[in-house]
């Protein structure tokens, strides 16, 4: 279980006086929950709350050099990019891509310190209505540039024949019932812990909920061996491995770029591949996956509309 730490503890760890966590708490966004009349502080998401709020990094000793060929991508994972990747190297032989499995959050961070060329995310935003830009202009002075590469289905998979009868992430509190999870620094992880909150239940009181694996194929695989009832992933893995499916919502998924690397020559080669046939026709046996908006700019929105900010 995640270390909770009290209102004096957490005033020790931050160095501050105790009366000054409760302003943290309604000024700042200091993350802390309300149980049997105390406050408590999961030490995992102070941690990450200190890092998000935190200004005047130091230089790295080293900085992503001057684009030579090596395009360098982390951040959510996602199978239709690795297809992407693998199109990439086998078409520009002069160049390779990478990836770095990080995370939405171990993403925008890398990008904020200039340790890549692009990040992929799908942060949603508080009000649902959004995806990345709270989130992005919270860590950067500048605001990345924002590709879309992807709209995709995220829901629960749960065995072949939904044996224990899961209708919805409700159910998920139910009896005899262990699921898998992701990351907290994943979006996925993101939006189930927002529907466990609309649904009044708290992680921790569900069998499985701090197992947590890398990827959306090890959440059904999990579920395929018979380890997990259920799990958060998008419908591509429900199709792949013949699992069933509770969808919950599309998400958006997007590449964001710092702009001062924009017109890097890998970056531009990755972003207009999305553009050509070979990958739409690679990908279009893909389940779960919208390509509509595969390529077009999210940010800066060249019709001049305002990002999607929280209300």
């Amino acid at each position: 279980m995640k270390k909770l730490l009290s209102t004096r503890e957490v005033a020790q760890f931050l160095d501050v006086n105790e009366k000054m966590i409760y302003s943290l708490i309604s000024d700042k966004g200091l993350p802390a929950t309300k149980i049997t009349g105390k406050w408590l502080f999961p030490l995992h998401l102070v941690e990450q709350w200190i890092d998000a709020n935190t200004s005047n990094y130091p230089q790295s000793r080293t900085s992503l050099p001057a684009y030579d060929g090596l395009l360098i991508i982390t951040g959510s994972n996602d199978p239709l990019l690795d297809k992407a990747i693998s199109i990439f190297n086998s078409n520009f032989s002069e160049h390779v891509a990478v990836f770095a499995n990080l995370g939405s959050i171990g993403g925008l961070q890398a990008l904020r310190r200039n340790l890549c060329h692009m990040a992929s995310s799908h942060l949603m935003q508080d009000n649902g209505k959004g995806y990345n830009f709270d989130f992005a202009d919270r860590e950067f002075d500048n605001m990345p540039v924002m590709i879309n590469f992807c709209k995709r289905e995220q829901g629960l998979l749960v065995p072949k024949g939904n044996p224990k009868g899961i209708r919805s992430v409700a159910d998920l509190a139910g009896p005899d019932l262990k699921i898998v999870n992701r990351s907290n620094t994943t979006g996925t992880r993101l939006l189930l812990d927002r529907e466990l909150e609309k649904a009044g239940i708290k992680g921790q009181d569900i069998a499985g909920y701090h197992h947590e694996v890398p990827k959306h194929i090890d959440i059904g695989l999990e579920i395929l061996n018979g380890r997990a009832d259920a799990g958060p992933a998008i419908r591509y893995v429900a199709a792949l491995l013949d699992l069933d499916f509770i969808p919950l919502r599309w998400e958006r998924y997007d590449l964001l770029i710092d702009k001062n690397r924009f017109f890097d020559q890998g970056v531009q080669l990755f972003l207009g591949m999305l553009h050509e046939n070979e990958f739409t026709e690679a990908t279009s046996t893909f389940a779960g996956y919208d390509l509509s908006m595969s390529g077009k700019m999210v940010f800066p929105d060249l019709n001049n509309n305002q990002p999607e900010k929280e209300e």
